[in-house]
C-alpha cells in the first residue's frame, strides 16, 4: 500500500490529488481547511465575549473548532488554557467551557458504553413505542426534496460542507425523529456519513437527547423559534410561511398535541 502524499503547494493541488487517488469520491469540496495551522488560526479567532449571548443564532460567533477537536488537531485542554492565558472572567468564559465539558462528558460515556451508544439508553418519552418509528431515513430528506425550504437547505449544507450549526443539527434531528417519526439511529448514521466533526459520542447522544431516549422529554421546535434564531433566513422565501401547511407552525402546546398525542403533555413542557 502506497503512502499518500502530504506536500502540496496549494489547496487546489491537494484537492486534485485526492480526486485522482479516490475517483469514487463525489460531491463538492468542503470549505473547512484541515491541519494544525488552520486549527490554531481558528482558535485565535474565537470571540468568547459574544459567544454566550449569540451562539444559538446562526449568524452568532460560534467557534467552529469542532472538526479540529474531533480529529485531535486541537485538545480540549488547549482551548481551556487559551481562555485562561487571556484572563477572561469566568462569566465570559463559562459558556464556552461548559460546551467543552459536555464534549468531555459525552466521550466519557462512550468510553463506558462503547457500541451501547447506538442503543436506546432509556424509553421514548413521546408516547410512541420503538416499533412506531421507521428504521430508514426517507429518501426526500437526503435528496433535499421535502418541499420545506429550511429542511432542504439543512440537508444540502450538511452534504455540501460537512458542517452544520449546532442549532440546525437540533432542528434537523427533531424533524427526522418527531415530524417524520424515524428512529434516531437512522439520522445519526446519516450525520456521521457527512459531518467532518462527526464524533460518535457527541453525535449519537445528542440525537438521543432530541429523541428523548437520553432525556426526560423530547426536543422539538416551532416556526417562531426557527425564525428567531435564523433571522427568518428561509421563512420569508418559503411558500409555506404563514400558512397552515408549515408543519412547524403553532405554539409548543399545539405542536405537542399533534406530534405526541399519546404522551403526558403536562410533562413535555417546551424546548427552545
Amino acid at each position: 500500500m502506497s503512502t499518500l502524499r502530504r506536500d502540496f503547494a496549494t489547496r487546489e493541488a491537494l484537492v486534485a490529488y485526492i480526486a485522482q487517488e479516490f475517483p469514487e469520491a463525489t460531491g463538492p469540496v468542503s470549505p473547512i481547511r484541515g491541519g494544525r495551522q488552520a486549527a490554531l488560526a481558528q482558535l485565535a479567532a474565537i470571540q468568547p465575549e459574544t459567544y454566550g449571548d449569540t451562539r444559538n443564532y446562526l449568524d452568532g460567533t460560534v467557534t467552529r473548532l469542532s472538526p479540529y477537536l474531533r480529529h485531535g488537531v486541537l485538545a480540549l485542554t488547549e482551548v481551556r488554557d487559551w481562555l485562561q492565558q487571556r484572563r477572561y472572567s469566568w462569566k465570559t468564559a463559562e459558556p464556552l467551557v461548559r460546551q467543552l465539558a459536555w464534549r468531555a462528558y459525552w466521550q466519557t460515556l462512550y468510553d463506558q458504553w462503547g457500541d451501547g451508544i447506538w442503543e436506546d439508553r432509556e424509553p421514548y418519552k413521546t408516547g410512541w413505542q420503538p416499533e412506531d418509528y421507521a428504521n430508514d431515513l426517507p429518501g426526500d430528506i437526503p435528496d433535499a426534496s421535502t418541499g420545506l425550504l429550511c429542511v432542504d437547505s439543512f440537508s444540502r449544507e450538511l452534504q455540501d460542507t460537512g458542517y452544520l450549526h449546532n442549532h440546525v443539527r437540533l432542528w434537523l434531528a427533531a424533524y427526522v425523529v418527531h415530524w417524520r417519526r424515524v428512529k434516531w439511529q437512522a439520522g445519526a448514521r446519516w450525520f456521521l456519513e457527512h459531518l467532518l466533526d462527526g464524533d460518535p459520542a457527541s453525535n449519537n447522544l445528542s440525537w438521543q437527547w432530541v429523541a428523548s431516549t437520553f432525556s426526560h422529554k423530547p426536543y422539538y421546535f416551532n416556526q417562531d423559534n426557527l425564525a428567531r434564531y435564523s433571522r427568518r433566513r428561509w421563512c420569508e422565501a418559503c411558500p409555506h410561511d404563514g400558512r397552515a401547511t408549515c408543519p412547524f407552525r403553532g405554539s409548543y402546546e399545539q405542536l405537542a398535541r399533534r406530534l405526541f398525542p399519546h404522551a403526558d403533555l403536562h410533562r413535555l413542557g417546551t424546548r427552545r
